[in-house]
């Protein structure tokens, strides 16, 4: 099968960074899917682990926790889905990625693909639609409904794929005030149109910003990126006992002493712990993403892609990877067929 992987950790502007390969296809297990992969998109994920995560001597690894597509086969014990069925999915960060022709994945992380969505922007929504629902509803523990009227999310990174995703979820199934951050004229316009009540501008002291829309403090964060950068400020935006959540990874180590006279809680969200540990809830993520499919096919919800780069190679992949690095990107980067 078609494949894109790579031998070595390499600077994405290196040709060798991503290749086009051809490799076994694989077997699925006792409860997997095989699926015929239509669709992916690109996620910071996929460029950490690129540029960190060197494959053993003499293999190819795979890359790829976004996917949309039709189900082939399936294992012995699988119950939820049948050949035929259209899925999506984000895949499990400990067995091989989803930029391939055809994939393995446990069932009990994957939803069915909305019916309202081509595959490509079905493909723009799993990763990031599980990581925001989890932040939102169990880190944060934002309560589904309008119980949280007068209470407010500072959402840091709003235009990016998770912000992009959490902005609807927290404008449309809550009744918190909505904050989003974003640094330019195009991304601050993306955001407002996702449904935040305001849009501030990150590159400016955070507090000053909140300080000029008339809300000083918030209940609730939800850091995305350079949280290190951030952190002083978000604890003073923070009202006594709110809650930080975050899902980035700090260059900084964070001082949690400074969290204490607010007592202020500190929340961590990764949607690959589930599949990681094979937790006894791991359905719950099959669960979500059809409530997903349910509000996106009601028109609640929209996809996030912001850019399609055409077939799924290495080539557009490269340029993929080479935007997410470059901290510009606005939604979600989608391929579609090989």
């Amino acid at each position: 099968m078609k494949a894109i992987a790579y031998h070595q950790s390499l600077p994405i502007d290196n040709p060798q960074a991503l290749q086009d390969v051809q490799l076994e296809a694989p077997t699925p297990g006792p409860r997997d899917l095989l699926v015929e992969v239509r669709a992916i998109s690109v996620n910071p994920v996929d460029t950490k682990i690129r540029r960190n995560v060197a494959p053993e001597a003499g293999q190819a690894k795979v890359l790829g926790w976004d996917a949309a597509g039709v189900v082939k086969a399936v294992g012995s014990e699988v119950t939820l889905f049948q050949p035929g069925d259209q899925v999506f999915y984000a895949g499990a960060l400990d067995r091989a990625g989803a930029n391939s022709e055809l994939h393995v994945v446990d069932e009990r992380i994957v939803g069915r693909k909305p019916s309202s969505l081509p595959f490509a922007e079905a493909a723009a929504l799993p990763l990031t639609a599980i990581t925001a629902w989890e932040l939102l509803f169990e880190r944060l523990q934002v309560a589904d409904g309008s119980a949280n009227q007068g209470q407010s999310l500072l959402i840091v990174g709003a235009a990016g794929g998770v912000g992009s995703m959490l902005v609807q979820l927290a404008r449309k199934l809550t009744g918190l005030t909505v904050i989003g951050t974003a640094s330019r004229p195009e991304t601050q316009a993306w955001v407002r149109e996702l449904g935040a009540h305001h849009v501030i501008d990150h590159s400016q002291p955070l507090v000053g910003e909140l300080e000029r829309i008339g809300i000083p403090q918030v209940t609730h964060v939800a850091s995305l990126t350079q949280t290190d950068q951030h952190y002083d400020q978000l604890i003073e935006a923070l009202a006594p006992q709110g809650r930080l959540g975050l899902i980035d990874d700090p260059l900084q180590p964070l001082d949690v002493m400074k969290l204490k006279r607010k007592s202020l809680s500190l929340h961590w969200e990764l949607m690959f712990t589930r599949s990681l540990f094979a937790t006894a809830d791991m359905i719950e993520q099959h669960r979500l993403l059809n409530r997903v499919a349910d509000l996106v096919d009601a028109g609640t919800l929209k996809t996030t892609l912001g850019e399609h780069y055409g077939t799924i190679n290495a080539s557009n992949l490269r340029r993929a990877h080479a935007l997410l690095e470059s901290g510009t990107a606005k939604g979600k980067i989608v391929l579609e067929g090989f």
